[in-house]
C-alpha cells in the first residue's frame, strides 16, 4: 500500500509505467465536472471508474481485496476514512464477484485508518485489505476516482 497526495511537490518515487500512467490521468482531469462512468485509458487493462458515494461508518463499509488489478484510488472532493490491513489468507470470504475482481471478507484483524483529502491516492495490491469510504468526521458524499491497473502489466 502506498498513499501520498497527487500534488506533492518534486515527487521522488518513480512508479512502474503503468501506474505512472493512471497517475498522469488523474493529474489531467478535473473528475469534478465529470459524469460518473467508466472511461478506459489503455482498454480493459487500465481503466478509471468515477463515482460518487456516501461515507459511512467503518462497520458498514465491507473491507475488500482484488486478485488481478491494482487499485489507485483518489479522493476529487470531500473527505473520507480508509480502512487497511495486510491480507494474511485467513479471512473468511462474505461475497466474491469475480467479473469484477471483486473479494468481500466479513471481518478483518488490526486493521489501521488513513484519512483522505481532496488530491489524496492511495495504492492497493492484491495483498492489501481496504475498506473505503468510511466517515471522516461526518458522512458526506464524495466523489472519488478509482484507477483500476492490471497486474499483468506489471
Amino acid at each position: 500500500m502506498i498513499v501520498s497526495s497527487l500534488y506533492a511537490n518534486n515527487r521522488s518515487i518513480v512508479f512502474p509505467s503503468a501506474i505512472e500512467k493512471a497517475l498522469e490521468y488523474l493529474k489531467s482531469h478535473d473528475f469534478t465536472t465529470m459524469e460518473p462512468g467508466v472511461y478506459e485509458i489503455q482498454g480493459k487493462d487500465i481503466y478509471a471508474q468515477v463515482f460518487d458515494a456516501e461515507t459511512q461508518p467503518a462497520e458498514k463499509q465491507r473491507p475488500e481485496v482484488h486478485e488481478k488489478f491494482i487499485d489507485v484510488q483518489f479522493l476529487a472532493s470531500g473527505k473520507e476514512r480508509l480502512g487497511f490491513t495486510p491480507d494474511t489468507g485467513n479471512y473468511e470470504v462474505a461475497e466474491r464477484i469475480d467479473e469484477r475482481d471483486l473479494i468481500f471478507y466479513k471481518e478483518v484483524k488490526d486493521e489501521g485508518f488513513i484519512e483522505a483529502r481532496p488530491g489524496t491516492f492511495s495504492i492497493f495490491f492484491p495483498e492489501d485489505v481496504h475498506r473505503p469510504a468510511c466517515i471522516s468526521g461526518e458522512s458526506m458524499v464524495v466523489r472519488k476516482v478509482v484507477v483500476k491497473v492490471s497486474l499483468a502489466l506489471l
